[in-house]
């Protein structure tokens, strides 16, 4: 396996292009399923978990072309065999993300069978509002050698109704995407109420409404869908990455650096920039009071001498994203004073706090709450990478380090992010990924 060897203490400095968003462009990736038609799918970034979609896309009976235009990834989709309807466990099994075909593949081929997904180690995730959403249009769902098997009502067609996606952590994102796509293609309205509000979603029901479907309130908690017969060809953009972004961000601060960020979605930030405007972090859009995409913009992102701490509680957008709470946790250690974050979605998403730990930082647990007390300084040690957002956290902390860092299992870092140390080595960075024998050979700890 890969470890990345990171030289801390570099200032950073030049422009970072924020990559199309991997949570958005998955969910668009199983709605290829819903068409004949051909579908484009511009700025898919080149991740693990994109690779996994698209090899199970293809034993899906979906062929794939893949290239770059403009230097912008452009995938090109077609379903050119609808006789397979089995998402098996070995392909299900790395990443969670694949529940998302059981969905469009149920209403447009009458059938499906999806094996129980797996993904990060940060608690359970259950299926369960997934699989009641699909029951409430009609859908026949049994649990047969580990596999969800769902079918649709003798009628031949799932029927639209209202149905209720709240959960004890809040909405479901992968769920609201599995019920809107599979209801585009059902008979009748369907209503969508307690639906995740992301701007992922938002995105999933552009592409479908561009395909022809007929959706209304995509973005609030309530979401109608009057059901089409057949849903057409679409050219469509992902929409940036929030959550590389909101590292991007981080990056700049933990080192007290300035980076300029492009394809940057400011306006779906909010509750981030929020937070990182009170620690002391200066965030200034380079076009402001033009006309321009609100997803799309330029900025400045500049660190600050003395970071304040703060208090941060993960909720369901628009509250402050889960996704980004290892980064933050990363950055407070060192602000002047304690912090205090609360994580409300996955209540066990704390794998990165021994190891920050153990690089010097001052964390204390209790239940869902962790207590950061700021250090002067985090000093390099050997660490390991627990899940995707936990380790972007862990190359956080090891940027702003006395010495050196080894992070070991960065395989979590490549489902998330596309070639992380190559970008942020193009604007400073002293980080290598080398090979856990090449880093016996330097005589490095890797474990």
């Amino acid at each position: 396996m890969d470890v990345f060897v990171i030289e801390g203490g570099r200032k950073l400095a030049g422009t970072l292009r924020v990559n199309g968003s991997k949570n958005a462009a998955l969910p668009l990736l199983a709605a290829s399923l819903l068409t004949d038609d051909p579908v484009i799918l511009r700025d898919v970034p080149d991740l693990s978990d994109i690779r996994n979609m698209h090899r199970l896309l293809g034993e899906l009976g979906v062929a794939i072309e893949s290239e770059r235009e403009n230097n912008i990834p452009t995938t090109r989709l077609r379903v050119v065999d609808e006789t397979e309807h089995h998402a098996r466990y070995d392909i299900v099994r790395t990443m969670r993300a694949s529940i998302c075909v059981l969905g469009p593949m149920l209403a447009k081929r009458g059938q499906a069978r999806v094996s129980m997904p797996g993904g990060c180690a940060i608690g359970q995730r259950p299926v369960d509002l997934h699989l009641r959403g699909l029951e409430a249009l009609g859908a026949i769902i049994t649990l047969e050698g580990g596999d969800i098997v769902a079918r649709v009502p003798q009628s031949g067609r799932l029927i639209g109704d209202t149905v209720f996606l709240g959960g004890p952590f809040g909405s479901t994102v992968l769920g609201t995407a599995n019920v809107m796509s599979a209801a585009t293609l059902a008979q009748g309205t369907t209503t969508i109420e307690c639906a995740a509000c992301e701007p992922e979603i938002v995105d999933l029901a552009n592409m479908l409404i561009g395909m022809g479907a007929k959706i209304t309130g995509a973005g609030s908690p309530r979401i109608t869908i009057e059901g089409v017969e057949t849903l057409s060809s679409i050219d469509h953009c992902v929409i940036p990455d929030r959550i590389e972004a909101g590292t991007f961000m981080c990056a700049a601060a933990i080192t007290n650096s300035t980076l300029t960020l492009t394809n940057c979605p400011l306006d779906a930030m909010m509750s981030a920039t929020d937070r990182l405007e009170a620690i002391g972090v200066h965030i200034d859009p380079a076009h402001q009071g033009t006309a321009i995409d609100p997803l799309r913009q330029t900025c400045i992102v500049s660190g600050s001498e003395s970071l304040r701490p703060v208090q941060i509680t993960t909720q369901p957008h628009p509250g402050f994203p889960t996704d980004l709470q290892a980064q933050f946790m990363a950055l407070l250690c060192l602000a002047a004073g304690n912090s205090v974050i609360t994580e409300k979605i996955f209540p066990e998403r704390f794998l990165h706090v021994a190891e920050l730990t153990r690089m010097g930082a001052s964390i204390h647990r209790h239940g869902t709450t962790a207590v950061i007390s700021g250090v002067k300084a985090l000093t390099g040690a050997p660490v390991m990478a627990s899940d995707l957002r936990a380790s972007a956290g862990l190359v956080l902390a090891a940027l702003a380090a006395r010495g050196t860092t080894v992070i070991n299992r960065v395989y979590h870092i490549d489902r998330g992010y596309e070639q992380l140390e190559h970008r942020l080595g193009s604007v400073g960075a002293s980080i290598q990924r080398l090979s856990e024998d090449a880093v016996a050979e330097l005589g490095l700890m890797s474990e």
